[in-house]
């Protein structure tokens, strides 16, 4: 039976984060103006970025072009061994190339190398080779050498793939920010899941519409504002003017605080509501919205147009539904 040492398995993670962060200070140290060349290689294209690279480089650089293509800088990834078999026709003269290879000699790529020159497509390589085939025939070179990989038999992968990655991020922020890649651009490339919900969801795509207002008239009794909490279970109705422009809310708090004062539920809603009330515009990003509920410490408001004209309402799980947070 295999013991299993905990403190020997602690001490060998921390030594691997160890030598992978000394590997990523170096390239920190020695990165010159090789980045900005390749930055205005891609700033001055007018096709997409092409990045290939075979094994743990290919998926890196896969990546790299996710990355760059949700971030204003149009990219795929082609893997090298399918380039020699026809997808190379995926690359047009208007493209750049990125090739990733730590030893800088992948024979696919080097097979690719003189293909791509004698069409003027350029290429930008990643290597820890600056003498190598690769570097000696790119148009822009970015060194991401290490001195010794986190792998104690110096064979997997492990510091050359972080600092190939941390290249990457660094040349796609790099884009990103000089582009001035905007939050709703952002959203336009991220419109799945939670991020998508955050970023892309305005109040109008989420709140009620129809039957399923919450509203009255400012001339009803307070009975049948009762009823109308009752009958959308919102905690609020919006009380309107005849020109349906919000001019007060009558909530559940407003309606216990009448009945224990002895009022009648008869007297007209306007004079037991609460003025002007609280609306959202239609138009508010969603996660705005729910920020405005919590800060007001209330559940729902209804929603209006610019003209202050109901249009909707919305309660906290509406948007908590929607996977706004």
């Amino acid at each position: 039976m295999v013991i299993i040492n905990d403190a020997l398995l602690l001490e060998y993670a921390k030594e691997t984060l160890e030598i992978e962060i000394n590997e990523a200070q170096r390239m920190l140290d020695r990165l010159d103006e090789s980045i900005v060349f390749a930055c205005r290689m891609l700033l001055d294209c007018t096709g997409k970025v092409a990045v290939s690279g075979i094994g743990k480089s290919g998926h890196i650089g896969k990546k790299i072009a996710a990355s760059l293509a949700s971030t204003g800088t149009p990219a795929f990834f082609v893997h090298p061994a399918e380039a020699l078999h026809g997808d190379l026709g995926m690359i047009g003269t208007q493209d750049v190339v990125m090739f990733i290879s730590y030893s800088g000699r992948a024979c696919e790529i080097i097979t690719l190398m003189p293909l791509l020159a004698d069409s003027g497509i350029p290429v930008i390589a990643f290597t820890g080779d600056i003498s190598s085939p690769l570097a000696k025939g790119a148009t822009c070179v970015l060194n991401i050498k290490i001195q010794r990989e986190a792998c104690p038999m110096e064979l997997s992968p492990t510091s050359s793939t972080v600092n190939t990655l941390m290249m990457g991020d660094a040349l796609t922020m790099a884009l990103m920010r000089h582009r001035g890649f905007s939050l709703e651009q952002f959203a336009r490339s991220h419109p799945g899941g939670r991020l998508g919900a955050q970023l892309l969801n305005c109040v109008h795509h989420l709140m009620r519409t129809g039957e399923n207002i919450s509203k009255v008239f400012w001339k009803v009794t307070v009975m049948d504002a009762m009823f109308e909490l009752s009958r959308t279970g919102l905690g609020l109705t919006a009380v309107c003017d005849n020109h349906n422009r919000v001019a007060g809310v009558f909530t559940d708090g407003d309606l216990r605080r009448w009945i224990v004062q002895g009022k009648s539920l008869n007297d007209p809603v306007d004079i037991a509501m609460t003025k002007p009330g609280y609306c959202m515009l239609k138009e508010w990003r969603a996660s705005v919205a729910l920020k405005a509920l919590h800060q007001r410490k209330i559940t729902a408001a209804p929603v209006v147009d610019k003209l202050g004209i109901l249009v909707g309402s919305i309660n906290m799980h509406d948007l908590h539904q929607a996977g706004i947070e």
